[in-house]
């Protein structure tokens, strides 16, 4: 997968990430959902030459970040990988629930989709990345040897969302995302920093 160059993001399936991002981060939430101004959820689609087209945006609900099962382990991890920001390290990176992934997974197998990435957001510009629009080292670390793509939605300004994927979450491996497969030579949804 990480030979991948082009990743199809359909504009329905942008809104979907779009929508689930500015609901959360303005705090409305639905039945089930953990509530936290933060948004993750699972990208699937299938296999096309030189990359993926996303068929499905998962929404994931809950959050197991605060479970006592998990919360010291992640503790660690964020504590030792974690730039310092404006969200405390005991509120930073997210869990998702076995039986919520499960469950996705069964929903790709009945429609033959690869559950290849996931995305979540960044909403707090730093000095050196103020459109926050990359992976951190603690994104770096938790994708490792995932096999997964990241795709980091910038939500710095909700008015102007943008999108980048990154296999495993290495900043030099970015796959150029494209909003239908008959644009994808000339058009992309967001490949540079500060195009959007």
């Amino acid at each position: 997968m990480s030979d991948t160059t082009t990743i199809v993001l359909p504009i329905p399936y942008y809104c979907n990430v779009a929508s689930h991002v500015v609901r959360k981060l303005t705090g409305h939430y639905i039945e089930g959902e953990t509530p936290e101004r933060k948004a993750y959820g699972i990208l699937a689609g299938t296999l096309r030459p030189g990359g993926f087209t996303v068929t499905a945006v998962i929404p994931l609900l809950a959050n197991m970040r605060q479970d006592d099962r998990y919360r010291e382990q992640m503790d660690e991890v964020v504590m030792e990988h974690a730039i310092p920001s404006q969200t405390p390290n005991e509120q930073r990176g997210w869990i998702a629930d076995p039986a919520e992934l499960r469950a996705i997974e069964d929903l790709c197998d009945a429609n033959g989709w690869i559950p290849f990435g996931n995305y979540h957001t960044h909403r707090v510009p730093w000095s050196h990345d103020p459109r926050r629009d990359t992976c951190t080292q603690l994104d770096r670390r938790l994708s490792a040897g995932s096999g997964q793509w990241t795709f980091i939605v910038s939500a710095v300004d909700l008015h102007r969302l943008s999108i980048r994927a990154f296999f495993e979450a290495d900043n030099e491996c970015e796959a150029a995302l494209v909003p239908e497969p008959s644009s994808a030579s000339s058009a992309t949804i967001h490949r540079q920093r500060g195009s959007t």
